[in-house]
This record gives structure tokens, C-alpha cells and sequence, in this order.
């Protein structure tokens, strides 16, 4: 269910704290391109370009924040800091804090397909949120935003990057041609025992190996080992 109703709008700004003047950028910022696309005929708008407004306004105000915060931090390290805050596995947690898939739009097949709980799409949503608390009110109200929800976050030590495969997927997306995969290499055990050695690969070549009582255990310990490798955990 799309739940953009007016109870539903009030209820979700409760629950972030901040009221829109202008009510329509809260629902394009929570309107997915699936949905737009099916009500095109309606003139509905998604939110890539406030995704696009909110991405930028979270990175300028998470630069500053680590460069006055870790006076002492080599550049290296505040770009991984950067990336354990704003990656989006991250993101996701903190949409998922504040139900933000709960009130958003999407087509049906986003819908049947469990959208409202994919990362990719509540991270995207929650930078939207962000553009869109900007545009409404301007760059302090977006800070404050930012502050409760990813700083505030982060000093409470929720931000540790735990989401190694999404974090190393970002990653290998920024070279084109590069293709990420895992592979299992060894299972062992009973049914109810079982453990795997799972290996994760760019194009052909071998980045890491991890071990875990599942397959997604493992590939989240080898793409663990994958990002140490790169100097990125």
C-alpha cells in the first residue's frame, strides 16, 4: 500500500521532526521512478533529481563534519569514514530507523518485488528527503536533519560499516568493465551445520576469501577481507 495519505505525510513528519511549507516536495522525494512512470499521465514527478540535490547536500555537510571533527585524520582516513556514513548500506539503516519505506510509492512490480525494504531504493529516498528539506527551508534545517539522523548516528558508534558487500560494490562500480562475483568454493558439514568458504572476485581475479556458518555470511567476510585488502576497513 502507497500510504502518501495526509496521516500518513504527518505521521512520517513526527517522526523526522521537521513540517514541510510545501507539502508536494515530501511526496516527490518519496516517489520512486516506478511509480512515476506508471502515472505519467498524471504528471507525477519521482525523486532522482531531489536524490540528486540531497546527495550532494549530505556529502558537502559530511566533509565538513569529519574535517572539523577529526582535526588530525589523513585525508585517506576521512574518506573511509565518509563512505562507512553515506555508503548505501548506511543509508538504508537509517531510512529503515525512521519507517521511510513505509510511506513511499511505488509501482506495482517495485511493490510485489519488496521494494520498501531494498537499500538501494530507501537510501536514494532518504537523500531525496534531504534535497527536499533543503528546497523547502534551506541548508540549516537540511543540517539539522543530517546532525539527528547520520551524525548523531555515528557518535552513538551505529556506523560502523557492517554491510561489507554493498560497501564493496560502491566500490568496483566507479570502474567501468569491472565486474564483481563470489563463488563458493568449499561446504561442509550437516544440514544443520553447515559452513562455506566462499571466495569474492573482480572480472577474474581472486580479492578475498571468507568463511560463515551461510553463504551470505561468507561473502560478507570475503568482501570484508576484500575492502581491508584495498585499505577501506
Amino acid at each position: 500500500m502507497n500510504k502518501t495519505s495526509n496521516n500518513g505525510l504527518k505521521e512520517f513528519q513526527k517522526k523526522i521532526g521537521y513540517k514541510f511549507r510545501d507539502i508536494t516536495l515530501l511526496e516527490r522525494a518519496l516517489t520512486h521512478s516506478s511509480y512515476a512512470n506508471e502515472n505519467r499521465a498524471y504528471g507525477v514527478l519521482d525523486n532522482e533529481r531531489l536524490e540528486f540535490l540531497g546527495d550532494s547536500v549530505l556529502g558537502m555537510n559530511t566533509a565538513l563534519h569529519l574535517f572539523s571533527k577529526y582535526p588530525d585524520e589523513p585525508e585517506g582516513e576521512l574518506t573511509k569514514m565518509r563512505s562507512s556514513l553515506v555508503c548505501t548500506g548506511a543509508l538504508g539503516s537509517r531510512a529503515k530507523a525512521i519507517s521511510l519505506g513505509d510511506h513511499l510509492r511505488l509501482g506495482h512490480g517495485e511493490e510485489s518485488g519488496g521494494g520498501r525494504e531494498r537499500a538501494s531504493i530507501l537510501a536514494d529516498a532518504f537523500e531525496a528527503v534531504i534535497g527536499a528539506i533543503y528546497l523547502d527551508s534551506g541548508e540549516e534545517s537540511a543540517r539539522a536533519f543530517i546532525k539527528r539522523f547520520v551524525f548523531e548516528a555515528e557518535a552513538g558508534g551505529e556506523w560502523s560499516i557492517t554491510d561489507y558487500k554493498t560497501t564493496l560494490q560502491e566500490i568496483v562500480q566507479k570502474n567501468r568493465g569491472e565486474k564483481l562475483s563470489y563463488r563458493v568454493l568449499e561446504s561442509n558439514g550437516p544440514d544443520h551445520e553447515r559452513s562455506f568458504t566462499v571466495e569474492v572476485m573482480i572480472n577474474s581475479n581472486h580479492i578475498g576469501t571468507g568463511f560463515g556458518h551461510s553463504k551470505k555470511e561468507a561473502e560478507q567476510m570475503a568482501a570484508k577481507e576484500a575492502l581491508k585488502l584495498m585499505g577501506m576497513e
